[in-house]
């Protein structure tokens, strides 16, 4: 229990970003950084296959990533304390593009397609994944964002024909379909979530799909509660396609399209409002990776 405790707190958490794409060539490549810490992210390992547009959840010890384009199905996971390559965990449901991911600390959930589906999977065992039941929009919802309290998993914007603004959740440790929470303050898909286990942040985002309209914008929500979201400040730069995690009290966003690809990580403290910080660098620019820790909110 000891370490779970340290594991889980803002004092100890390690961040991992996996996958992506840029100028055409799919990314495997999984980075670190220490989330108290500013720096530059360090190699990780390989993931299985690389691949974009994917989604990513982990519990204390181990990170897991699933579905994106082109191996749609794949789920893979690391231990996180411990850098390497993937192994293979299982498959989806279904063929995950666009792709979301959120955790407890023994359930992670997976969503993102041409269809509404929502899959989950039990972190520290391997294997297929299971039917969790189905987001609110039936024509499907992709490039949506996930974070996610001990309880209670959200999914933010997305696109559905157009760009979404809405807030959806489910309880984590139960199946069904998701219930309607509330909205951002701007409809946006390619946007990234991160959370402590109260607060759940959303960043960045195309309001368009795919012309990259970007903003900096980060709003917060409080997770136990249902409402629209609020304000939170702004990344360093207005960006899309970028990846975030979290530890109990920072949340770190990295990569993304600006007008161009980046590989600037910035950082906020979740508890608080304001503008973002320049935190370091990944080790490649990217777009569309997928980002976990271990030590978000889901875990606390």
């Amino acid at each position: 229990m000891l370490a779970f405790r340290r594991a889980a707190g803002g004092d100890a958490g390690r961040g991992l970003f996996g996958g992506g794409t840029d100028a055409g060539v799919d990314r495997n490549t999984i980075d670190y950084i220490t989330i108290a810490s500013t720096g530059n992210a360090t190699d990780f390992g390989d993931l299985t296959a690389a691949r974009y547009g994917l989604g990513a959840c982990s519990s204390s010890t181990r990170g897991v990533w699933a579905g994106g384009l082109s191996d749609y199905r794949t789920i893979d996971y690391v231990t996180i304390a411990s850098p390497g390559n993937a192994t293979d965990f299982g498959d989806l449901n279904f063929d995950g593009q666009g792709m979301a991911g959120c955790s407890s600390s023994t359930r992670g959930i997976f969503t993102g397609s041409n269809g509404n589906y929502i899959d989950y999977i039990t972190i520290a065992s391997t294997g297929n994944a299971t039917d969790f039941g189905d987001l609110l929009w039936p024509g499907g919802t992709s490039y949506l964002s996930a974070c996610s309290s001990p309880t209670r998993g959200i999914f933010g914007g997305g696109y559905t024909f157009m760009s979404q603004n809405v807030i959806q959740y489910v309880t984590i440790a139960s199946t069904g379909n998701a219930t309607d929470f509330g909205d951002l303050t701007q409809a946006r898909n390619r946007l990234s979530s991160c959370s402590s286990s109260t607060r759940g942040l959303f960043g960045g985002g195309d309001t368009t799909n795919g012309s990259y309209s970007t903003v900096n914008t980060i709003d917060y929500i409080t997770i136990a509660s249902t409402g629209n979201a609020t304000d939170f400040g702004d990344l360093s730069a207005s960006v899309a396609t970028n990846a975030a995690c979290s530890s109990s009290t920072r949340g770190v966003f990295g990569g993304g399209y600006t007008g161009i690809v980046t590989n600037t990580i910035d950082y906020v403290t979740i508890d608080s409002t304001g503008n973002a910080t320049d935190f370091g660098d990944l080790t490649q620019a990217r777009i569309s990776p997928a980002g976990c820790s271990d030590a978000h909110g889901g875990l606390s």
